[in-house]
């Protein structure tokens, strides 16, 4: 199939309110125009040097997403072109963060990436530390950055219920966050989980955003 079939495939199983992301790290400008030509507006992408090399040659109502992990160095040269940093992993890279977007007069959406897998290769917060860090007030008073959700990958295994459970986690997690630190901000409201091979049980636990990018693309072109 076609990029266009395999967008129109995916985006009529979404349920209503849940947005699709499309991850094109590693294709090339051509494979996202057509993607974009097809209707797809949210792309992502795990490198800053490849999204602030394609984000000036394509179309300007593209919203890009970055959700891989964010080296400290690398946070200026992504802010003029992300609308959502997925990927806020620590305290450090938050206020880094709101620091970058401050300086450029810009604003940006981040969510606090949670780690839940059991791989200890993957990066984000601890659901106890990040709980913490809500009570110590480290989400509060961000000038240029607004905290919209959450973001995490469950462990790579064939285990279909421990994948179920560790979404389940995110989404109670998330849960808690919204009700006793985020009441008042409507704009958190995301739950980004949920890749090619395990986006349908991330939908079945909460998931509003799904980044989807090999059942699109096809296989990287390295």
């Amino acid at each position: 199939m076609s990029i266009a079939q395999n967008i129109e495939h995916i985006t009529k199983q979404l349920p209503q309110g849940v947005k699709l992301v499309a991850v094109s790290k590693f294709h090339p400008i051509e494979r996202l125009q057509e993607a974009y030509d097809a209707g797809q507006r949210i792309f992502g992408e795990n490198r800053a040097q490849e999204l602030a090399a394609k984000a000036p040659k394509l179309p300007t109502d593209i919203e890009w997403h970055f959700i891989g992990h964010l080296q400290k160095n690398k946070v200026r040269m992504i802010t003029p072109w992300t609308s959502t940093i997925q990927s806020i992993d620590s305290k450090e890279l938050l206020q880094l963060v709101n620091k970058e977007a401050a300086r450029i007069n810009r604003h940006i959406n981040v969510l606090l990436q949670l780690h839940v897998a059991k791989e200890q290769t993957k990066s984000g917060f601890a659901v106890d530390e990040i709980l913490t860090a809500a009570n110590e007030g480290t989400f509060n008073n961000l000038s240029n950055v607004t905290i919209a959700g959450v973001m995490a990958m469950a462990t790579f295994t064939d285990d279909i219920e421990q994948v179920a459970r560790e979404f389940e986690l995110v989404h109670n997690t998330f849960l808690t966050l919204r009700d006793k630190h985020f009441a008042d901000n409507p704009n958190f409201k995301e739950i980004s989980m949920g890749m090619s091979d395990d986006w349908h049980i991330a939908v079945q636990h909460g998931a509003t955003l799904v980044r989807i990018g090999t059942d699109i693309f096809g296989a990287r072109e390295y």
